[in-house]
């Protein structure tokens, strides 16, 4: 029996080098870049005077620009044409137990890529990590929202401890839990049975999350437990399977 071939095609070449900015973008604004965007368009992508650049900023869509103007700090770059008007994310936190540092960069990165409008840290009684770097969450943020054509940021929240998460819950977004101790029963069934609207995934530590915290999140009526199927999933790989699913059934995938 052959083997049928999956061809995934991106839907935006990425020909010139694309960056996130503060600055307002509009039709001849010029852009100075920082430190760090100039040494990465100069140096690294060895951009010239003339070369294209894609700018977002989160409110005002992706504009086409150029480099105007470089010297050995600082490259000025002129706004040209609009390329794509500002969307809004899909409405899908994601919480998760903090890792240690590279699996934390990559979690990061990776919810991005996965469409999570808020990132944030949850402190639980089995997490390893106890501190957080944020500066070096939001640049990884930053980073994949560069590399996989979003048209905006998420919010990187501070971290909270579990139960102050749940005693100040909007009660009108559902909290998709993924609990390693719950029947292993269809999960796109249990997503298909949720009506549509604000979302929320949680995942926890490496440990799981001790029975008195499965116990108060299953008292609450906006949660919904998960189950990720037969097989114990790493706390990161749990968060991304949990996210692709609620994108392909209720998010910007379905």
């Amino acid at each position: 029996m052959r083997t049928p071939l999956i061809v995934l095609e991106s839907p935006l070449p990425m020909r010139a080098p694309r960056l996130f900015v503060e600055h307002t973008l509009e039709a001849g604004a010029e852009i100075p870049l920082g430190g760090d965007q100039s040494h990465y368009l100069l140096t690294v992508m060895r951009g010239k005077p003339g070369d294209p650049v894609h700018l977002f900023n989160g409110r005002d869509g992706e504009w086409h620009a150029t480099i105007a103007r470089k010297d050995r700090r600082q490259c000025l770059l002129t706004v040209a044409k609009s390329l794509r008007a500002q969307t809004a994310p899909p409405d899908i936190h994601f919480y998760f137990a903090p890792l240690k540092k590279a699996r934390l960069d990559y979690l990061a990165q990776k919810a991005t890529e996965l469409g999570a409008s808020r990132i944030q840290p949850v402190m639980t009684r089995h997490t390893v990590a106890q501190r957080v770097n944020l500066e070096r969450l939001r640049a990884n943020v930053v980073e994949a929202a560069e590399q996989c054509g979003a048209l905006w940021l998420p919010e990187v929240g501070d971290p909270l401890a579990l139960n102050t998460l749940l005693e100040g819950w909007d009660t009108q977004r559902t909290l998709i839990f993924c609990d390693e101790a719950e029947e292993a029963h269809p999960p796109l069934s249990t997503l298909t049975a949720l009506q549509s609207g604000p979302l929320a995934v949680l995942v926890g530590p490496e440990g799981g999350f001790a029975k008195q915290e499965r116990e108060k999140l299953r008292e609450q009526a906006f949660v919904t437990s998960l189950s990720l199927g037969p097989r114990i999933l790493r706390a990161d790989t749990a968060g991304l399977a949990a996210l692709t699913l609620a994108q392909a059934v209720l998010g910007d995938w379905s």
